[in-house]
């Protein structure tokens, strides 16, 4: 059961750390120093992806499998839990361009507030 329990609390972190390195962004629109942690997330989203690195989080997916008797996955947290969910088997070209997109527009959209904020406060 504990092993179950790693397993479920790997890919949850999975997914909480996927969504803010790609959504903080936009949170940073209402709490400004979110943007260093979000851009160190997106950076080593970057990095994982472009490098085709292990994430920490897969070992520790793959060590609970291993401790259930589960044999571990083929592939990365994105081929097993994303892939095929939120785009299509084939698609990683383009799911990397909507992501890029999704990211720069939180960062464009941050300065932009963060300047008018300033001309209002001149």
């Amino acid at each position: 059961m504990g092993y179950r329990v790693l397993i479920a609390a790997a890919v949850c972190a999975h997914f909480a750390f996927l969504a803010f390195g790609i959504f903080g962004g936009f949170l940073a629109w209402r709490v400004p120093r979110l943007i260093w942690l979000q851009v160190l997330c997106a950076g080593w989203l970057f990095v994982i992806v472009a490098a085709r690195l292990s994430c920490p989080l897969t070992w520790i997916e793959d060590r609970g499998r291993e401790g259930a008797g589960l044999p571990p996955l083929t592939g990365g947290f994105l081929d097993n839990h994303a892939a095929g969910v939120f785009y299509p088997h084939g698609y990683e070209w383009a799911a990397r361009l909507v992501v890029a997109a999704i990211i720069l527009t939180s960062w464009a959209g941050l300065i932009v507030r963060r300047l008018k904020l300033r001309d209002r406060v001149r």
